[in-house]
């Protein structure tokens, strides 16, 4: 199981690697339960300025691994309950983590794949990726937040024709749509992914944890409310070493040179 998913941090920059290539990483029970743990641990690692989520072999991640539902058709709908609140676990963990989380995706990105990549920040994906919601060919409803991030990132008609018809969608069609933020060669991913995750992590570490917090807390906010928490969060900031880096650099007219750990 401890195999499942890999988790490795270098330079400031965590990577969670799916690692079940010969079923295009699905998710199993044993391997929900480890994603839950995984995304808790980068979530509070503090060596971690950036989270990277891959996938080994030729998929990031195809969903749900169905033939472990098939084992357990007796007892599945109550098991499910807390298979989904494991993974469910995960999911704001990646949510609530106080760093960017970058997904890099390619080959086959399916159900519990789809909400596991929409709770990220960022989306790279190579050119050719396939995604599809998939919930509805297994006759079942959507989770791991998926039928809550689709509708706020690509409207209400467009993200139910993507959950009931599950129809296979490539990634320029997804950057079209405003769900993927860059779409790359399949050979240059690894190398794009890392460039970008090398950029976030020289950044400054507490404007990206306010401005991740304000993001998602609008959804949730009347305007007076959010604008009273985007002063705090600012003053927060301001307080911060790499705030008067930034100034001082701008004034100066030279890039600036983030890195003070921030808490």
């Amino acid at each position: 199981m401890s195999e499942n998913i890999l988790y490795g941090v270098d330079s400031g920059i965590a990577t969670i690697t799916f690692n079940r290539p010969k079923v295009y990483n699905a998710l199993d029970p044993d391997t929900i339960v480890l994603f839950r743990a995984i995304c808790e641990r980068a979530e509070q690692d503090a060596s971690a300025r950036v989270v990277i989520m891959r996938g080994a072999g030729a998929a990031f991640v195809a969903g749900g691994d169905v033939a472990s539902f098939k084992e357990r058709l007796a007892t599945f709908s109550r098991d499910i309950v807390g298979m989904a609140g494991e993974f469910h676990r995960g999911i704001l963990a990646l949510r609530r983590a106080r760093k960017p989380v970058i997904a890099s995706v390619h080959g086959a990105v399916a159900g519990g794949g789809m909400s596991i990549m929409l709770a990220s920040d960022l989306i790279i994906a190579a050119e050719g990726t396939q995604f599809n919601m998939a919930y509805s060919r297994i006759a079942t409803s959507p989770d791991g937040g998926s039928s809550w991030f689709l509708p706020r990132l690509i409207g209400y008609q467009k993200a139910m024709e993507l959950l009931l018809l599950a129809e296979s969608v490539d990634a320029t069609q997804m950057q079209m749509m405003g769900v993927v933020n860059r779409v790359v060669p399949l050979a240059e991913l690894d190398t794009a992914t890392a460039k970008l995750a090398r950029e976030l992590a020289a950044g400054p570490a507490t404007a990206y944890a306010e401005t991740k917090a304000m993001v998602n807390s609008s959804i949730n906010q009347m305007l007076t409310e959010h604008l009273d928490a985007e002063a705090l969060a600012f003053s927060r900031c301001a307080a911060q070493p790499d705030f008067a880096e930034g100034v001082t650099a701008f004034v100066d007219k030279r890039k600036a040179v983030f890195g003070a750990r921030q808490s």
